[in-house]
């Protein structure tokens, strides 16, 4: 059949995608238990673009932008803001450009996009920024020295800290810390090399030691600044660090 056909072509090519599982049996519509191969999300989407069909591509399309969650959408407008010259025109380091990249991601998803927060918010027990002083805050933030991986890991652990906005300040924070990273060190991290739970404990921890996230962060800084792929699965980590268990 064509699935035997298409597997020894792309072995063939050196690019075998299907798993070693040749003896997974799934329930087929017709009833009966037929063997069944594993592909991963990389994997799924090589093999439709090796499909000759017309539809393939709508395909393809449909399998990446399927989430119709808020962060599934705002997700694929993080994509775009890459794949996109809107980026270069970000105020790097600024709370102006940290405003830019939230209401990208979130424009048209929250009526808060980009807006600085007016209410008090917490998380965990931990209480961040009043409202009232959030102002003066971000303003005392944007002026902290950016020109060694010490003082920008410093003043993104303070942006956190401060957490302007009502939601999504992690998946804004993460990217304005990368653009600083790249303007000033030729540098950005590699999110993907970054467990959650590691993460996720060295921030909290960060409000009284920050050790912990700038270990995190120097030991998987790369220098593949313009590299999609490095940016792409940043993006996708940097929402799985969002996502409960």
């Amino acid at each position: 059949n064509y699935w035997k056909y298409l597997k020894t072509k792309l072995k063939g090519e050196n690019s075998e995608v299907v798993s070693g599982t040749n003896q997974l049996r799934l329930l087929a519509p017709d009833g009966k238990r037929r063997l069944a191969d594993v592909l991963d999300y990389d994997g799924v989407l090589l093999l439709a673009k090796s499909f000759p069909n017309a539809r393939a591509m709508r395909f393809v399309e449909w399998f990446t932008n399927s989430d119709e969650t808020i962060d599934g959408k705002s997700k694929s407008k993080a994509y775009a803001l890459f794949e996109s010259s809107l980026i270069d025109n970000i105020e790097v380091g600024t709370v102006k450009g940290l405003q830019q990249i939230h209401a990208y991601l979130f424009g048209g998803l929250y009526d808060f996009a980009g807006q600085i927060r007016m209410v008090n918010i917490a998380k965990g027990g931990f209480q961040f920024a009043m409202a009232q002083f959030l102002p003066q805050t971000l303003a005392t933030i944007e002026q902290m020295p950016e020109t060694t991986f010490e003082e920008i890991a410093d003043k993104y652990v303070e942006m956190n800290i401060a957490h302007p906005f009502r939601e999504g300040n992690g998946r804004a924070t993460r990217i304005w810390l990368d653009l600083i990273l790249k303007k000033q060190l030729q540098k950005c991290v590699d999110w993907s090399k970054i467990d959650k739970n590691d993460y996720l404990n060295a921030m909290q921890k960060s409000v009284a030691d920050s050790s912990d996230i700038k270990r995190l962060l120097q030991s998987t800084l790369t220098d593949k600044i313009n590299d999609r792929e490095t940016f792409m699965k940043g993006i996708d980590y940097s929402y799985y660090y969002e996502q409960e268990e």
